[in-house]
C-alpha cells in the first residue's frame, strides 16, 4: 500500500493556512496510482475549503486515515455558499477513518439564520457520497456541520461505524446521518447528539 502524507504535498497543520489545494493534490497522486493508497492528515489543526472529489480512481482502494482537526474557514459563507464541504461522487472503495475531527464552525451561520435572514448563505454539508459503492466511515467525530452531518445518497455497501456527531440543540437542519436511494448500508456504535433528526431517512432505501 503507497501512502501520501499531505505535509508532503504542502499542507499546514497550524489550523489558519488554507491547505485545500494540498489535499486535493495528495488524492489526485493516491487516484492515479494502480495500488491500494493511503492518504494521511496527522494531528494537528487543517484548514479546509469546499473540496468536490468526482470518478473513479486507478487505484483500487484509498483510505483516507484523519487523526488531525479538519476545520473549516472562519468565514461562514466560504463553505455555505457551497453544497458540500467534503463530497465524493462516483467513487469506490473510500475509507475514511481515523481518530479526527471534522470541525464546520457552523454557530456562525446558525446566528445568522436565527432572524430568518434572508441574506443568509443555505449551508454546506460536512460529508457526502453520492452514486458511490463500498464506502467506509468509521471513528471519526463530526462537530457543529452548518447543515446535515454526514449525507448518504444513492450509494451501495455502506459502513458506518464508531462516529461521533454533535451540535447544539438548538442548531437548525442538522441532521446527523442522512440516507435515500440506497442499498445495504450500516450504521453502528454511532453517537449522535444535536438540533435535528439523528438520523433521517429519505426514500428508495433498502437494506438499511
Amino acid at each position: 500500500m503507497t501512502e501520501f502524507n499531505v505535509l508532503n504535498f504542502g499542507a499546514n497543520l497550524n489550523g489558519r493556512t488554507d491547505s485545500t489545494n494540498s489535499f486535493l493534490k495528495a488524492r489526485n497522486a493516491a487516484c492515479g496510482t494502480a495500488d491500494s493508497t493511503f492518504i494521511y492528515v496527522p494531528k494537528g489543526r487543517c484548514l479546509e475549503g469546499p473540496l468536490a472529489l468526482k470518478g473513479q480512481c486507478k487505484s483500487p482502494q484509498i483510505i483516507i486515515r484523519i487523526d488531525g482537526t479538519i476545520v473549516a474557514p472562519l468565514d461562514y459563507g466560504v463553505l455555505g455558499k457551497s453544497d458540500n464541504w467534503f463530497s465524493f461522487e462516483g467513487v469506490s472503495g473510500v475509507s475514511i477513518i481515523g481518530r479526527g475531527t471534522f470541525d464546520a464552525k457552523g454557530p456562525s451561520l446558525w446566528a445568522c439564520k436565527a432572524p430568518n435572514s434572508n441574506s443568509c448563505p443555505s449551508g454546506a454539508r460536512t460529508l457526502s457520497f453520492t452514486n458511490s459503492n463500498n464506502i467506509r466511515i468509521n471513528g471519526l467525530t463530526f462537530l457543529n456541520s452548518q447543515m446535515f452531518h454526514i449525507v448518504i445518497n444513492g450509494c451501495q455497501n455502506v459502513h458506518l461505524q464508531g462516529v461521533k456527531i454533535v451540535a447544539a440543540g438548538n442548531s437548525p437542519n442538522t441532521d446527523g446521518i442522512h440516507v435515500q436511494l440506497s442499498r445495504n448500508v450500516e450504521i453502528l456504535s454511532t453517537f449522535i447528539k444535536k438540533g435535528d433528526d439523528c438520523i433521517s431517512i429519505g426514500p428508495g432505501n433498502e437494506n438499511l
